[in-house]
């Protein structure tokens, strides 16, 4: 290891102390950079500029006259094309776009042809003509121009068809439209029709029955008619009845006002009575709340409790049923208010009653009053006297004014029965003509029947005939969706059909431009470049090797060769980031694994000229060309040949790119792992082979080197 330590010092004094050396050594370190930045640069975004790709355009479209409008779409595509600048369109005659195709003027020309729109307004007649497009590329200029300028004759026809379909379709729709929005407009007139002819072919039955009976029917109905005017003197006798009560009732009612007057004190002091009592309930509970009071007084005082409470009880009883009989005259029960609040009050005086019998039941049996009772029943006592303070507060300002609006509603509602009353009996002259009027109709009505019986075959055929036709539609077709389906908006089903699929694009780890992308090739090869010219200028071999070991002339020269190829390494990779820009996500990986890639090319190149001389630098060279084409650099793996996707795996660049390509759009920690590991087994079977084949092996190939000099023709 010594040896091989001295071996490297000595090369890199050698390097420092000679000027020229430096000049050289300093150019390959950045040579191989200008591999990779002018190869980037000039494939930044090529197809962003492909407005300098020359596309030839003739018009020949002579028009047509469809249905009495002149059409011309050559000239309409003409006009789209002027405004359209993703390629070079040049407007020329086509003697000119076919000489200047041929002669590579032009990458490409398209005709219109004369009879383009003639064509395309057979889509209105019987025979149909799809209209053409003439299209020529000259192949043998660019390989990729022929593709941009294919893409954009298929974009143009395919503009054109989306375009023709879009108006085609909008005049369709147009019609159904207006279609849709009439029938939408009668159609409760005609959901009205459907259901009037089902209801009359259920109802013919019954319509048959009944025209049949008819005729014995109309001697009963002039009976019932004769029957009615007898009755008309019990009508009128009744209606004056009715009238004399309902007068009786507002007499009653008015005179209530006065009932009412004699009532209100009663109320009032039944209130307050109520309201003393609730106070003398609370001044009990009050005493019951003390801690030391004895069982037999908690029970004496429970006795007065409950005295007190049935009372309370029986009074706000008596004023819910006074309160509740008025409320009814009223129809907009004004009272309902006051009624709930008394019932409130009654239902705590309720409450407080149970308590206090389970106090009562808990001191017979000798027991201690339960706290949580107590506390129940003193809220529910504080909870009563503030209703019913609440209740004597509001009595004259709410209680009383409710009671008199309940009254004069009641009033109110009698009189407006008397009216009516009043209004029949005026009335009964009237109903007496309408009856003499109807005997006479029931007579014509008999003769009409024998008609309609006569009739009535044809038209309930026909009913059913109706019915059976609207049933058939209705179980294939729905009508609304019909009209939702023709009214719905013309421009918007007519761009569906146009273009009715759209494609949603979701791009992952995005790269801005093209050159970025192909960074990592890029650079991959130049650094693969570099180790080819650090072997084809400096020597593998060391001047005084016989003084060494084979191991350490290969491991001491390695280092050498190690440590250029990374200064390398590291100017490329520095000038993609800051230099040219090479957009890159990971910056900081995207050194180191440069680093790497030029570590492990560098002891492959080295390793092979290092054993095989001249030989070894051409066995670089061509795997430099089977990598090229197999390690999927340009064009995915998948689309070339088979002999190079089985390459693939097995060379060093397939990973070296793999992991690059990671960094820059955005790294997969799992994938650079695996590349880098495959790298490294790479570099170590390498570095074995060189340990211990190369003693062997170099003599093999310096032999064959020496014979090959003697020819003068190589170094």
């Amino acid at each position: 290891m010594k040896n091989t330590v001295y071996i490297y010092t000595r090369d890199l004094k050698r390097i420092f102390t000679n000027w020229a050396m430096i000049i050289i050594v300093l150019t390959l370190m950045i040579l191989p950079s200008f591999y990779a930045w002018f190869n980037i640069k000039a494939s930044w975004d090529p197809y962003g500029r492909t407005e300098g790709i020359a596309i030839a355009v003739t018009n020949e479209d002579e028009g047509s006259t469809i249905r009495g409008q002149h059409v011309n779409v050559g000239k309409d595509i003409i006009a789209t094309l002027k405004k359209n600048k993703t390629l070079g369109w040049t407007f020329v005659s086509k003697e000119k776009a076919d000489h200047g195709v041929k002669h590579g003027d032009y990458y490409a020309s398209i005709v219109i042809p004369k009879d383009f729109s003639q064509k395309l307004g057979t889509v209105l007649q019987d025979r149909l003509e799809k209209p053409v497009i003439i299209y020529k590329v000259n192949e043998k200029i660019n390989a990729v121009a022929p593709k941009i300028t294919s893409k954009g004759a298929s974009s143009l026809t395919q503009q054109i068809s989306e375009k023709f379909v879009k108006t085609a379709n909008g005049a369709i729709f147009s019609v159904f439209n207006e279609l849709g929005i009439t029938l939408q407009r009668d159609l409760p007139t005609i959901q009205q029709v459907e259901q009037r002819i089902f209801e009359l072919e259920n109802r013919l039955p019954e319509i048959k029955k009944v025209i049949n009976e008819a005729n014995d029917t109309t001697q009963k109905a002039g009976a019932i008619v004769s029957k009615a005017q007898a009755a008309l003197p019990e009508v009128e006798r009744l209606t004056a009845d009715g009238a004399q009560m309902t007068q009786q009732l507002n007499t009653f009612l008015t005179k209530s006002d006065e009932v009412l007057k004699t009532a209100e004190p009663t109320i009032n002091e039944t209130l307050h009575r109520v309201q003393q009592r609730a106070l003398g309930v609370q001044e009990l509970k009050n005493q019951l709340m003390e801690k030391d009071i004895a069982p037999a007084e908690v029970n004496a005082a429970a006795e007065q409790l409950k005295g007190q409470l049935t009372k309370q009880i029986a009074d706000t009883g008596e004023i819910l049923t006074l309160l509740t009989d008025l409320n009814a005259l009223s129809q907009q029960k004004v009272l309902s208010p006051v009624i709930n609040d008394v019932k409130d009050v009654n239902t705590l005086l309720q409450q407080q009653l149970s308590d206090v019998n389970s106090l009562q039941q808990q001191t017979k049996n000798g027991d201690v009053p339960n706290q949580s009772v107590l506390d129940r029943f003193s809220s529910r006592t504080d909870q009563a006297v503030s209703r019913l303070n609440a209740l004597t507060n509001s009595y004259s300002s709410t209680i009383v004014p409710a009671v008199e609006q309940a009254i004069k509603e009641g009033k109110d509602k009698t009189a407006s029965a008397n009216s009516l009353l009043d209004e029949a009996n005026k009335s009964i002259p009237d109903v007496s003509n309408v009856l003499s009027k109807t005997a006479s109709g029931i007579l014509l009505g008999q003769q009409e029947l024998t008609k309609i019986a006569k009739d009535f075959p044809r038209i309930e055929q026909n009913v059913h005939n109706i019915a059976d036709k609207i049933r058939e539609f209705q179980q294939k077709e729905n009508i609304e969706d019909i009209i939702n389906l023709l009214k719905n908006d013309v421009q918007k089903e007519s761009d569906f059909f146009a273009k009715p699929v759209l494609l949603k694009e979701e791009r992952l780890y995005p790269i801005p431009n093209y050159g970025s992308a192909m960074s990592p090739f890029y650079t991959t090869l130049c650094l693969w470049v570099g180790a080819l010219l650090l072997v084809s200028i400096l020597s593998v071999e060391v001047a005084d090797e016989e003084r060494f070991k084979s191991y350490e002339v290969y491991l001491g020269r390695l280092l050498t060769f190690l440590s250029i190829a990374l200064v390398q390494a590291f100017i490329v990779t520095l000038g993609d980031l800051f230099l040219i820009n090479t957009y890159v996500v990971d910056k900081v990986p995207f050194i180191f694994l440069g680093l790497l890639c030029s570590f492990v090319f560098m002891t492959i190149v080295y390793t092979l000229v290092a054993i095989f001389g001249n030989a070894g630098k051409a066995m670089a060279i061509v795997l430099l060309v089977l990598q090229l084409s197999a390690a999927g650099g340009t064009f995915p793996i998948q689309v070339v040949p088979a002999f190079f996707q089985a390459l693939n795996p097995f060379l060093p660049f397939t990973y070296a790119i793999s992991m690059m390509r990671e960094v820059v759009g955005g790294m997969l920690a799992d994938i650079v792992r695996k590349d880098v590991t495959v790298l490294l087994c790479i570099w170590l079977g390498v570095l074995l082979v060189g340990i211990f084949l190369h003693k062997p092996l170099s003599k093999t190939s310096a032999k064959l080197t020496k014979k090959a000099r003697e020819s003068k023709l190589i170094h």
